[in-house]
């Protein structure tokens, strides 16, 4: 008997999705390509073969010239077929190719004929060809067509040329500036994308000159713009507009009023889009805020997943500044709670934990514990981070997020969640002093079944580090030990220094640590046995501490001054010799870290992560430059090299930054050069600066730089002495002179003849920061106990008025240079007071700790105390003299 057949439909949910294109070969698709010279064309045929040649290209593979070459002009015989959906296909493979200049003129022609075409689409994907391969030269040629395109009836045309304007902006902006006039009448098409293309166009034309960007804002905002699209870029220019001018909030406020205009408009857009706008102003009042929060309240119990979304994710931003505003959104965001869409759901919880009170906390933990068992772990760990500042902003209830936490902490989930949770935990530690005792146990009980080394070994350094300052220390030494006995040899190393930390500070655990790292040296790893080895020839054999208190708790618990990375990066490049590894000789400095890395704004860092370094490759790149050109050589050890500063601005003929080289008693400045020109030759290069504005510096040396052809860096400096010891500041002009030469673009070489020419760059200024170096340290308390107060001074200054604390916290760690430690940079929400520590190194590998204490007194008065210790009471006044003068 048959049987029967089964449907395909029955498992689809196992079947993966299927792709045309699986499994197709460029080889293959070359062979296809042959179609392309058939005397009959196949149009079909030809439009399947381009479409498999797009997907190879937009895979990422790569044609070599030949390939490119031969496709290319196969493709170009297709310009005699009458198809139309195979001319597209054709307007877009030659994009994607991106054929050579020499090739352009190939279809040139046939591009020409279509944008003069009677059918419109030709027209239109003409012109974006055209635009898109073209050189300045042949642009001259099309000019007259383009600026007649900008403005042709059909809006699909007119948006053609509009977009071509705006990619060609970047390569020719003189050409593309001609266009104003022809730009500014699309403006007021009634082609809704039309409009939008050519507001986006006349902005960027604009963007350099803020009084032409204010006019035209001020001319749109009238009335005349009608396309909700073009509408939505107003407000964003209106918004640049405000912050760029610093236009007051009262009185006259036109632009303001504006902004709330468009709250009722009839597309929801440009609605929220103006919403938005207004919670961001800089300095904007709850009066102000109010129509915003109503149309964004209104959008919450809208049918549609997008304008929910939107709507809950601006008021999450606005809670955190302003977290009473948001509180009459609070029971239509509970009700999102349950949504299907899981990213509105997180972010109706986690915008109730920022504007909820004392009382509701509880409430909300019952609804967020059915909540978190739903949701991926990316959204738990944003819960994890709001569940952490609720706390800190009602440390009272600290006793029930805690044991929220805790539970959280033993279920199952990856390796940043459980991150989050104990970086969480450990931080509540440190700011809530009643919370001690119970996260410590929290923390000891999850390390039981942790599957994450890295968290173990992180919870027992911090154990260590504040386990011995409880009440009862010897409640923990079963569940370090209990590492030692279960885990993996990471980890009972890292549990045998645990357990030394505890003999170090605990007297009366003395002898049973003793006896627990004697059991370790039958260890079957080495690391574990000769830590503990070391250990117990520190404290002694029969439990009394054989050194001195102090020189074991620095053993133990002091810093080593450099960054581990520097560290270990030093240590792999130590060759064996006679001469023995020398750590003074390890690169201090404290990198941030790569922009792609970089937290996102308002986010604190976490509790148990180090401060970010980065490789030292630069560091060690810049020693080696500056030792290897005699004028500089003789300067000596290399302190501190500055991130680099910009002297000239995007797009200019010249681009040129310059980075400060610190030494003890001498500046030298760096200036990277670039000649954007093809059709020129710099020689003879050099930076003139005038120090007059710098009285405390003299110039002692320069090297100039020999030839800067086209597109290729390179380096011209000049010297500074300074009274050493003293960090001199001052702002310093340059000028870059060179001779210029003419270069044939045919041949590529030089005139003989050169003209000697100048370029203004921008001023240079040198300020206390360049003389502090950012060096974390591991345990600010102990660091600072560690230095004593014998070096410290003490004072009080009064800030002024500033619109946050936050301003103030960023206002003296930027004025100071130095490293926030233990993530106190970030200021919670509508906090009225706040503690920064800071640390660095100053000029002279003086080490040095500050730790400022701030309130806010009258309105947005902030005072704020001042402490320093140092290694030097002079450095200890210098930085009091710093802010003094700051």
């Amino acid at each position: 008997m048959a049987q029967p057949l089964a449907k395909k439909d029955d498992d689809r949910d196992d079947e993966m999705d299927y792709s045309p294109f699986m499994g197709i070969e460029k080889g293959a698709v070359l062979q296809e390509a042959r179609v392309f010279n058939d005397p009959q064309l196949d149009a079909k045929r030809c439009s399947q073969v381009i479409t498999k040649l797009l997907y190879l290209l937009n895979q990422g593979e790569t044609f070599a010239k030949v390939e490119a070459t031969g496709v290319f002009f196969s493709v170009t015989k297709l310009f005699q077929s009458k198809d139309i959906g195979l001319r597209r296909m054709v307007y877009l493979i030659i994009k994607e190719l991106s054929p050579s200049a020499d090739e352009v003129i190939i279809v040139t022609s046939s591009l020409m004929k279509d944008m003069n075409s009677r059918t419109d689409m030709y027209r239109a994907n003409a012109i974006r060809v055209l635009c898109r391969i073209t050189d300045g030269t042949l642009l001259t040629q099309i000019e007259r067509y383009l600026k007649q395109a900008i403005v042709d009836k059909n809006p699909v045309v007119a948006s053609a040329a509009l977009v071509s304007g705006i990619h060609l902006l970047q390569t020719n902006p003189e050409i593309v500036k001609r266009w104003s006039n022809e730009v500014q009448e699309a403006v007021q098409s009634r082609a809704a994308l039309v409009q939008f293309h050519a507001l986006a166009l006349l902005h960027q034309i604009r963007q350099n000159d803020r009084l032409a960007v204010s006019k035209l804002v001020t001319s749109l905002t009238k009335g005349s713009v009608r396309s909700p699209l073009a509408q939505c870029l107003l407000i964003r220019y209106t918004s640049q507009v405000i912050r760029e001018s610093g236009i007051s909030q009262t009185g006259d406020r036109p632009f303001y009023d504006y902004l709330e205009s468009c709250l009722r408009h009839k597309a929801e857009m440009v609605i929220f889009e103006a919403a938005r706008a207004i919670t961001e102003l800089s300095g904007v009042t709850t009066r102000e805020l109010t129509p915003a929060i109503t149309v964004l309240q209104l959008f919450l119990s809208s049918s549609k997943p997008v304008l929910r979304f939107a709507a809950v994710r601006t008021l999450n931003k606005v809670a955190m500044t302003h977290p009473m505003a948001v509180t009459n959104c609070n029971i239509d965001m509970e009700s999102l709670i349950s949504d299907q869409n899981r990213s509105i759901a997180t972010l109706a919880i986690t915008t109730l934990l920022k504007t909820g009170n004392e009382s509701s906390v509880d409430r909300l933990m019952k609804q967020i514990t059915n909540f978190m068992s739903d949701i991926a772990d990316e959204f738990k760990i944003v819960v994890v981070e709001a569940i952490r500042s609720l706390c800190l902003k009602f440390p009272l209830k600290y006793r029930s997020l805690m044991n929220f936490l805790s539970n959280i902490l033993r279920e199952e989930g990856g390796f940043e969640y459980k991150k989050a949770i104990v970086d969480s935990i450990v931080i509540l530690i440190r700011d809530i002093s009643d919370a001690k005792e119970g996260g410590l146990l929290h923390l000891c009980e999850f390390i039981e079944d942790c599957e994450f080394t890295y968290l173990s070994t992180q919870i027992l350094h911090f154990l260590g580090n504040e386990g011995p300052k409880t009440s009862d220390p010897s409640k923990y030494i079963r569940y370090i030990y209990n590492r030692v006995i279960l885990e993996n040899a990471t980890v009972r190393a890292s549990a045998v220094s645990t357990l030394a930390k505890f003999g170090a500070l605990v007297d009366s655990l003395k002898p049973r640590i003793f006896v627990l790292l004697k059991r370790c040296l039958f260890d079957s790893d080495d690391e574990v046995r000769d830590r503990a080895t070391l250990y117990l020839n520190t404290l002694g054999g029969d439990g009394a501490v054989v050194e001195t208190d102090e020189v074991v708790k620095e053993f133990l618990f002091g810093s080593l001054g450099v960054p581990l990375t520097n560290l270990e990066t030093s240590l792999k490049n130590y060759e064996p010799s006679e001469e023995p590894f020398d750590i003074h000789s390890v690169p201090k400095e404290v990198k941030s870290q790569p922009l792609a890395e970089k937290k996102a704004p308002g986010k604190k860092p976490t509790g148990l992560a180090a401060p970010p370094v980065a490789p030292t490759s630069t560091v060690d790149a810049y020693e080696r430059l500056l030792s290897s050109i005699p004028e500089f050589s003789s300067y000596g050890k290399l302190f501190k090299s500055s991130a680099s500063v910009e002297l000239t601005e995007a797009e200019t003929e010249y681009a040129v930054n310059v980075v400060k080289h610190i030494f003890d008693s001498h500046i030298v400045f760096q200036y990277n050069c670039t000649n954007t020109i093809p059709e020129q030759l710099l020689e003879n290069v050099s930076v003139i600066v005038d120090a007059s504005e710098a009285e405390e510096f003299s110039e002692v040396a320069s090297k100039p730089l020999r030839s800067l052809p086209y597109d290729t860096p390179g380096q011209t400096f000049v010297a500074f002495e300074r009274p050493e010891g003293v960090p001199a500041v001052g702002k310093f002009s340059n000028t870059l002179r060179f001779i210029v030469k003419e270069v044939d673009p045919s041949t590529g070489e030089a005139e003989d003849d050169g003209v000697e020419d100048e370029y203004q760059l921008e001023d240079l200024e040198v300020v206390s920061a360049d003389y502090m170096l950012k060096v974390g340290v591991s345990n600010f308390r102990n660091a600072w106990e560690s230095l004593g107060d014998d070096c410290e001074k003490v004072d009080e200054y009064g800030l002024g008025p500033m619109e946050s604390l936050t301003e103030a916290v960023n206002a003296v760690v930027s004025l100071l240079g130095m490293q926030p430690c233990e993530g106190t940079e970030v200021v919670p929400s509508n906090s009225r007071s706040h503690t920064c520590l800071l640390s660095g190194l100053y000029i002279g590998n003086v080490k040095v700790l500050v730790r400022l204490s701030f309130g806010v007194g009258g309105p947005k008065e902030v005072a704020m105390k001042l402490a320093v210790r140092s290694e030097d009471i002079s450095v200890s006044d210098a930085i009091h003299e710093i802010v003094a003068s700051g």
